[in-house]
């Protein structure tokens, strides 16, 4: 058991690592190479670098320290120890890799630099994150605040991001130009980090229209393993009495449940729609900060 807690520690550490390194890289080469920023800690520091000249492997993990001592407070030590970890290793890169020009990638079309950079930063954060780390900076607010109550980490950075960008306007030498692809980065960024952090955990409402409706339930919840709820309905046009299925289920279940239902019946009607936050067994658990602020008093 104590082995196995260690390789899963050392597995932690080494995807950290993996993900530190596509999200720096995502900078080193690409965005700041090409004069492009975006919001978050990084992209201040970025900012700060365009106007002051202070390299943002400076900058980073000074600015970093304030937020990291919360983390500590709020999310625990576990999480603590990665994040130094990561927020170390991380500015060691700021600072090395610029230090080797041919990893830079210069393009003179800018939104494919926007489209490339925010792929590799959603999907290192993203990893970082889902390991228990984080790279620090508004990563350390996100967490604290996902931990509480239910909004997702992409819409905490694209709330706290727009402050950010909109001092590239204060930099000589930046304009509304350069503020718009930040924003586009910031927004390609919200929705990447999502998909990354939640894409296994994406969940769909299906309602089911059969006549068929006992052996559909029965397939659902033996073979799915999934629950059911039958809701009493009646066709309007028909006038007949029957039961309208209800299956809230992952996404990544959705197309075998679909061609369960029709193999079953293949007259079945059958409705999907996504479900943006599903709580309880086999779900999420119910984030309340504020009971949970009364219940410490």
């Amino acid at each position: 058991m104590k082995l196995e807690k260690i390789l899963a520690t050392v597995w932690d550490y080494f995807l950290m690592t993996v993900g530190s390194v596509i999200f720096v890289m995502a900078w080193t080469s690409f965005l700041i190479p090409n004069g492009l920023a975006s919001g978050g800690l990084t992209g201040l520091c970025t900012i700060l670098q365009y106007g002051t000249g202070i390299p943002v492997g400076w900058t980073y993990p000074a600015l970093n320290v304030i937020l990291l001592l919360l983390g500590f407070l709020v999310l625990g030590k576990g999480f603590g120890f990665k994040t130094i970890y990561v927020i170390a290793f991380t500015s060691i890169l700021f600072e090395v890799l610029p230090k080797f020009p041919a990893l830079e990638v210069l393009m003179d079309e800018k939104l494919l630099v926007v489209l490339v950079g925010s792929v590799m930063e959603s999907v290192g954060i993203g990893i970082v994150l889902l390991r228990g780390g984080s790279t620090g900076g508004l990563d350390i607010i996100a967490m604290i605040i996902n931990k509480f109550w239910p909004i997702s980490v992409g819409r905490v950075y694209l709330c706290l991001d727009i402050f950010i960008i909109s001092t590239l306007l204060l930099v000589p030498e930046k304009g509304l130009v350069d503020m718009i692809y930040a924003y586009l980065m910031m927004v390609a960024f919200s929705f990447g980090i999502d998909f990354v952090l939640l894409g296994d955990k994406s969940t769909v409402q299906i309602l089911v229209f059969s006549e068929k409706y006992k052996e559909v339930a029965d397939y659902i919840i033996n073979d799915m393993r999934r629950g059911v709820t039958a809701l009493e309905s009646v066709g309007w046009y028909s006038q007949k009495e029957s039961k309208v299925l209800m299956i809230v289920a992952r996404k990544n279940q959705m197309q075998e449940i679909v061609s369960g239902v029709k193999s079953i019946d293949k007259k079945a009607f059958i409705s999907v729609s996504s479900a943006m936050s599903v709580y309880g067994e086999g779900f999420e658990d119910v984030k309340d900060g504020l009971k949970k602020i009364k219940k410490d008093k």
